[in-house]
């Protein structure tokens, strides 16, 4: 007879942050594959930032392959670092620059303006770390940044003669950690969270 103690069953375990943003990366990375519509992505990513146990979590990707996901995942992101594809920076001077839809954002990313404009979407970008940090530099123009409703998101910029957003606290959002500061001369950088299942004409405000 053996002494062994019983197995422990570790999807009862409590989950950790962490965990829930490995999951929340997956549920994009199958929405950006056509596996999952927006309003899908929606419910799963609310369930998800409800979820306690490893169990919970589990159950929102039991029909997605979620292995080859991530290993796609991992390799796209490895890739996208090392041949230099993942963009840093946007510059409109005298114009306009617009980033939207499925793309990579790094940790850190500067956006500049002089007598232009840049519209930063970020509700289907794919957070290559945990946290994202975009400093913005607006002179006599605008930037406006679209965040996902549930993004953890902090707003410190300040602007001269101009607009900086909102300042908001992040203790009552569990999405992506979004941090937004910089400066604004005779312009304006203008925050505003937006569901992903809204359509891309008029956002609303929530400043």
């Amino acid at each position: 007879m053996s002494n062994l103690p019983d197995p422990i069953d570790r999807r009862h375990f409590r989950a950790a942050d962490s965990d829930r943003e490995k999951i929340a990366s997956l549920l994009r990375e199958a929405a950006g594959d056509g596996r999952l519509s927006l309003d899908e992505l929606d419910d799963r990513l609310a369930a998800l930032y409800e979820a306690r146990t490893y169990a919970e979590l589990q159950s929102l990707v039991a029909d997605l392959p979620y292995e080859e996901l991530s290993t796609r995942a991992r390799q796209r992101a490895f890739d996208e670092i090392a041949l230099g594809k993942i963009p840093k920076l946007a510059v409109a001077f005298l114009s306009g620059f617009k980033k939207q839809g499925a793309w990579s954002i790094p940790g850190n990313f500067t956006a500049i303006t002089f007598m232009g404009g840049g519209q930063i979407d970020l509700r289907e970008a794919r957070f290559t770390e945990g946290e994202v940090t975009i400093r913005v530099f607006a002179m006599m123009g605008g930037v406006q940044i679209t965040v996902p409703s549930d993004a953890d998101l902090v707003v410190d910029g300040f602007a001269v003669m101009g607009g900086f957003g909102h300042r908001e606290g992040s203790q009552q959002y569990r999405g992506p950690r979004i941090r937004i500061t910089g400066f604004a001369l005779m312009g304006g950088v203008e925050v505003r969270r937006r569901d992903r299942r809204e359509g891309r004409q008029g956002p609303k405000s929530t400043s």
